[in-house]
């Protein structure tokens, strides 16, 4: 027998938050969206997403809540406001960091089944439905949450044991560490060149098929050296996240130099005028100059 599928309600339809909404209704799901600014859920329609008007409208009769939100308290206000019926399974999406024990603890207080389930992943691979979703809550849970991630990520990677709270967000935390790093080593290292009067083209020849390249490398490059910088994740966003990173470390009583000083190369690329473009714009934070 074949179990039926949940209707699902998406809160937030930005970056992520559009293309996950977008391929589930694809895929024969019921999905309902609601975005602070509605305009920009509007273009949803096209693909059989009902917009709502209020998170409480899109969540109302939904077996499933998925949360794709800037950032711990934009989620937890959003939930608080859709006032979900005890019971209904909420999957928070966002990069909420150690947040997300605040909202695991909503959620027992509200009655509702918790899953942190963060993606790895940008613009693009969410439109493909391959993110990487990054799993931890109740085993109860699984069966119903799965179809979806299986929609919207190539993979699921569930972590921690049954129901650990917040087992993914800090795995999340650790892999944004190192997307900081190759980040801000792309912008220093093509900085550099153009402060020494180097050919980029020279550095990335001398790199390209060694143990020293990647894709990341040579993307993030392009978009630079193009000066094509639309957001595939942006330089506002990625300061978030850096932040999030710091944070937590201090509370492990951990020192990260390299990811600090990351957090504050994006916050001088975002003061020049560089925060909605891509994260690749922390490049402009070497120079004094836009």
């Amino acid at each position: 027998m074949t179990t039926p599928r949940p209707v699902v309600a998406v809160l937030g339809t930005g970056t992520i938050g559009a293309p996950v909404a977008r391929n589930l209704a694809r895929a024969g799901f019921t999905v309902r969206a609601w975005n602070r600014t509605r305009a920009k859920a509007e273009a949803l329609a096209a693909d059989g997403v009902r917009v709502a008007d209020t998170p409480a409208d899109a969540v109302d009769g939904a077996g499933v809540v998925l949360t794709v939100l800037t950032d711990g308290p934009r989620v937890l206000d959003a939930v608080q406001a859709a006032k979900p019926a005890p019971g209904t399974v909420w999957v928070q999406v966002s990069t909420v960091g150690e947040e997300v024990d605040k909202l695991a603890a909503y959620a027992t207080g509200a009655g509702l089944v918790f899953v942190d389930a963060p993606v790895q992943g940008t613009r693009q691979p969410a439109e493909e439905g391959k993110l990487v979703v990054l799993a931890a809550g109740p085993q109860s849970a699984r069966d119903t949450v799965q179809p979806l991630f299986d929609v919207i990520g190539s993979r699921t990677v569930w972590v921690g044991d049954d129901g650990t709270t917040g087992a993914a967000s800090r795995l999340k935390l650790v892999l944004n560490t190192w997307v900081i790093a190759l980040t801000n080593g792309v912008g220093e290292v093509l900085s550099l060149a153009k402060g020494l009067g180097v050919d980029p083209r020279h550095f990335l020849d001398v790199v390209s098929g060694g143990p020293t390249d990647s894709g990341y490398l040579q993307g993030k490059s392009a978009a630079i050296l193009s000066g094509d910088l639309t957001p595939s994740f942006t330089v506002d966003n990625a300061e978030k996240d850096a932040r999030l990173v710091v944070e937590a470390a201090g509370r492990a009583g951990l020192r990260l130099d390299g990811t600090e000083a990351g957090r504050d190369r994006f916050r001088r690329a975002s003061a020049q005028g560089h925060g909605g473009e891509d994260m690749a714009a922390g490049y402009f934070a070497s120079f004094d100059e836009k």
